[in-house]
């Protein structure tokens, strides 16, 4: 447990977890302050959101399933591509997932966003390229799934979900963070798409 804790996936999921509980709970004001706004950041304000957002969410189950997702995929991606590669991917995915957010609602006064979704999306991509056959057991099936399938999946409740501008969850950022992860493996280790088998 304290190996866990001392590495990247423990101290993100501990501090996720923490600062988001005080968000929902303690202090709810910090939820609307860290959500990321795109019409403001556009603007020059509220910068810092662009990472901050991530480490709040819109509810006990939108932080659940992004802090389970964490927990299954990030410890061996995270041994296999080793820590600073690791870091660096989710700190890229982190901001990268809500540019084109950005982009697209740079008018809105009315959109915001919260959750790790974005970088999450990252690591769960990744680490299909590395382990697209590895087995899942997923809360709501009761059989296992393959993880190229759960991607699959994922993705297209993503799409479906996006569709819903009223809800304060960036799905779209899980398709730009998804993105983010296969690139990112691509650049730093392109023989790990060579070896991709289904």
């Amino acid at each position: 447990m304290s190996e866990f804790l001392s590495s990247a996936t423990g101290v993100l999921l501990v501090a996720t977890t923490t600062f988001s509980l005080i968000a929902l709970y303690l202090l709810p004001g910090l939820l609307a302050r860290c959500a990321f706004q795109p019409y403001r950041v556009w603007r020059g304000e509220q910068l810092g959101s662009l990472a901050l957002a991530d480490f709040v969410h819109a509810n006990l189950l939108h932080l659940a399933v992004n802090m389970w997702c964490l927990w299954v995929f990030g410890p061996p991606l995270e041994r296999r591509m080793g820590t600073p590669a690791f870091a660096l991917l989710y700190g890229l995915a982190l901001v990268g997932s809500h540019l084109p957010t950005l982009l697209k609602e740079r008018q809105n006064p009315q959109y915001a966003s919260v959750g790790a979704s974005g970088a999450i999306s990252a690591v769960v991509f990744a680490f299909i390229v590395y382990y697209p056959q590895a087995e899942l057991f997923l809360l709501f099936l009761p059989i296992p799934i393959q993880a190229w399938l759960f991607g699959l999946l994922y993705l297209a409740y993503s799409y479906y979900a996006g569709r819903d501008r009223t809800r304060r969850i960036n799905h779209d950022a899980h398709f730009w963070g998804a993105l983010v992860g296969l690139v990112f493996v691509a650049v730093v280790d392109p023989g790990a798409w060579k070896r991709l088998q289904f």
